[in-house]
């Protein structure tokens, strides 16, 4: 895996592309000289590990029979004070609609994604305390 990220000789607009080929701009903060154009970089992390932890639950729900519809992650995070100013605290928020979905189910989904899949959160667990909790919705 890999990706080029390029400064656009603007503020400090970067745009990166994969190494799939698809572009993803980033911006910084105006304090921090950017124009406030696309989210930050440390965004696109949490932006990341959201992905990745919702790709696997719904990968896991759909491989054990479950008529799942939706799945949200709202991530919510606090960082060091400090520089670096690495994630210490983390929450994964999952809202999953389906149609008599299993509770069971839905929380070894989560629990393998976390502790066996999802590689971002794997990661960044060696830095920050991650918590998570689900709500299931009947659709």
């Amino acid at each position: 895996m890999e990706c080029t990220v390029r400064w656009t000789g603007d503020g400090m607009t970067f745009l990166a592309e994969t190494g799939s080929k698809h572009v993803v701009a980033m911006d910084g903060a105006p304090e921090g000289g950017g124009r406030d154009l696309a989210p930050r970089p440390m965004e696109m992390v949490l932006v990341g590990t959201g992905g990745c932890t919702a790709y696997d639950v719904v990968t896991i729900l759909k491989k054990s029979g479950q008529d799942v519809r939706a799945c949200e992650v709202k991530v919510t995070s606090e960082r060091a004070a400090t520089d670096p100013k690495v994630f210490t605290r983390i929450h994964l928020h999952f809202a999953v609609r389906g149609r008599s979905l299993k509770r069971n189910l839905v929380d070894q989904a989560i629990r393998l994604s976390h502790e066996k899949y999802c590689s971002a959160s794997i990661m960044l667990g060696k830095t920050a305390e991650i918590t998570k909790d689900f709500e299931i919705i009947e659709d």
